[in-house]
């Protein structure tokens, strides 16, 4: 334990130095280590109120939700209701998509691993009854494949609404009420709300935004993205405590510690088991299971995800042989910069797995034809259009489309520089780091038909 007092009395001192340079606006930690937690907090929950933040403090844990979400189906499957390799359909009748021949084969499997192959960011606000999801699901019938269910992985935030769909449909009950019950009250949760009614009744963050280029961030305008897309990360907001005691439940083997077996001990072995393997995505892990991330770290397994809604992020990373977790929560600004810091010396000092750095282009980056990866891809969110100019550089423009750009996110032309193979990294950090862009497939003509940052953008022209 003395270690671990003297990790917090490391962490409440480095932390406000952490946020003031990267410009998050407040931040809370908790560390788990054989379920002893300690936690830690600085910074303002929202620059307008100057309210402050505190280890008690809610923030949106984002896409971390789609975990909550694969544990609520894989309780399914502990009951007998849920085959997770038959068609989507023997539970949802009605789904549908673009491309019938691919409707009619996709998994429950294929769409917690994000291989069900078909375009995954739909946003679509359908209002804030109970029925919002299944307004969403119906709006499906015109959402291209882009390839067939199972190739590959790409990172899928419909095909999580759709296991949301099969949760209310499979338990005749709204999703965030599944999530209360099946969830929340077995894991004694204390401060876990599902959308602004509940948070509205704890210290809860608000995103910031930066609104111009060379400004600090500042309070988003919008809190939440549409209920409809609740079971991928619109509106679960959590403490940092209580999101570990969610994974605790996993790293136990499905059990609590009052000894409730919330999840079958082999249902929590198959959400870490790998499913698929990433391309080169660097932060992203190495392979997917059923739900999970899972990390290539040097001395252990490590499993996770992270999350991203307007202006907040949420990591987690869970040790299951050493039983070692740890999560953060920020509010603004680059947060992956703090979370590397602090996860690197928490995942060392109690887990003996060394955190990896992050990739970094070369000074000086080969010059290569690009002729492979020249054109443009698209998506719902955003187009991309590759091209090297007369010096052979190469250079990315993303335009922002549709939620993305309602939201604030600015068109942006960036420098890619070859490191090998197919993938090439931005010159300039985005986010806090180099993301790497993998160059995929064929189109019949030697050009890539896939540019993948964890989603794969299809090549739409020349």
């Amino acid at each position: 334990m003395t270690n671990l007092l003297e990790f917090r009395s490391w962490l409440e001192d480095r932390l406000p130095v952490l946020l003031a340079e990267h410009q998050v606006p407040g931040a809370a930690v908790a560390l788990s280590v054989k379920g002893d937690v300690i936690e830690a907090a600085a910074g303002v929950l929202n620059k307008n109120t100057g309210v402050e933040t505190t280890v008690d403090s809610l923030f949106q844990v984002g896409s971390i939700t789609k975990l909550w979400t694969a544990t609520l189906i894989m309780q399914l499957v502990d009951e007998g209701l849920v085959d997770l390799d038959v068609p989507v359909r023997k539970y949802l009748p009605g789904f549908r998509l673009e491309d019938e021949s691919a409707a009619a084969v996709i998994t429950t499997r294929q769409l917690l691993s994000h291989t069900a192959g078909f375009e995954g960011d739909i946003f679509t606000d359908t209002g804030q009854g109970e029925d919002a999801i299944a307004k969403l699901v119906e709006t499906f019938g015109e959402v291209p494949q882009l390839f067939p269910p199972g190739e590959m992985f790409s990172y899928n935030n419909a095909g999580y609404v759709l296991l949301g769909r099969m949760i209310e449909v499979l338990r005749g009950k709204p999703y965030d009420e599944c999530l209360r019950k099946y969830l929340f009250d077995p894991l004694e949760l204390t401060h876990a709300a599902n959308g602004p009614y509940e948070a509205i009744l704890f210290r809860t963050a608000v995103g910031h935004i930066v609104h111009n280029d060379n400004e600090e961030p500042q309070p988003s305008p919008v809190w939440a993205l549409p209920r409809s897309t609740a079971p991928v990360g619109a509106m679960l907001t959590l403490s940092a405590r209580d999101l570990l005691k969610f994974a605790q439940m996993h790293i136990d083997a499905g059990r609590t510690p009052t000894g409730r077996q919330v999840l079958n001990p082999a249902s929590a072995a198959a959400m870490v088991t790998p499913q698929v393997t990433l391309p080169e995505l660097g932060w992203m892990g190495a392979a997917w299971g059923l739900g999970f991330a899972l990390f290539d770290y040097d001395g252990g397994t490590v499993v996770g995800h992270d999350g991203g809604t307007i202006g907040q992020t949420a990591f987690l990373r869970i040790c299951p042989e050493t039983d070692v977790s740890i999560a953060l929560f920020a509010n603004g600004g680059t947060p992956l910069p703090v979370f590397a810091e602090i996860a690197e010396r928490a995942l060392r000092e109690f887990a003996s797995i060394q955190l990896p750095g992050l990739l970094a282009p070369p000074g000086y980056g080969e010059r290569v034809d690009a002729s492979r990866y020249v054109g443009e891809y698209s998506s719902r969110v955003a187009d991309v259009v590759v091209s090297q100019d007369t010096d052979g550089r190469i250079w990315l423009e993303r335009i922002p489309k549709g939620l993305y750009e309602e939201v604030g996110d600015q068109r942006e032309k960036i420098e890619l520089v070859a490191v090998g193979g197919d993938t090439l990294l931005p010159r300039q950090k985005q986010y806090g780091m180099h993301m790497p862009h993998t160059f995929l497939g064929d189109d019949g003509e030697g050009r890539a038909m896939y540019v993948h940052t964890g989603r794969a953008d299809r090549r739409v022209t020349a």
